[in-house]
């Protein structure tokens, strides 16, 4: 076992770890963060999307102790200070971007990387930034109108499907 450290939504967070302890495993195991979801343990659905050091990482690809040291943040520290949603979370519940759940925590936390970066991302852009998070429910139209909507577009003009 070896210890790591890193600091977690903000707060400081350690624990004993073997090696191929993943950051997924280690964010719900030992921190009990569960809202990062293990989907397909191969890293193609997105589900366990967190941002280390700012950028979006699935963490079933990462190993707890490659995160020694770094700033992670996963969707549990995304609400404001005063566990209101933030603007994407709100977005997603507006414009119905979720039906199970289950990959909503992968896909706020990717768009909430690529809105950091694109700040007004086109409706292909946030298409193809989402390639790597599946959805087995939503077809996507909804989520892409919700990252969109987050990012102050106007989405009326948006297809209904």
């Amino acid at each position: 076992m070896t210890q790591v450290s890193m600091t977690v939504n903000g707060k400081a967070a350690s624990g004993d770890v073997e090696g191929r302890t993943l950051l997924v495993q280690f964010l719900r195991e030992d921190l009990g963060l569960t809202g990062t979801h293990v989907g397909c343990d191969t890293s193609q659905c997105g589900a366990c999307v967190v941002h280390v050091n700012g950028a979006a990482v699935k963490a079933c690809t990462m190993l707890a102790l490659e995160a020694e040291g770094a700033e992670v943040a996963t969707i549990e520290g995304q609400a404001e200070a005063d566990g209101s949603l933030n603007v994407i979370q709100q977005a997603f519940q507006d414009h119905h971007g979720l039906q199970c759940g289950f990959c909503t925590p992968g896909m706020v936390m990717s768009a909430a990387a690529l809105l950091k970066d694109n700040p007004q991302p086109s409706e292909a852009e946030i298409r193809h930034y989402l390639d790597g998070n599946i959805c087995r429910c939503t077809g996507y139209h909804n989520i892409v109108k919700a990252i969109m909507a987050a990012s102050g577009q106007d989405v009326s003009a948006l297809a209904a499907e």
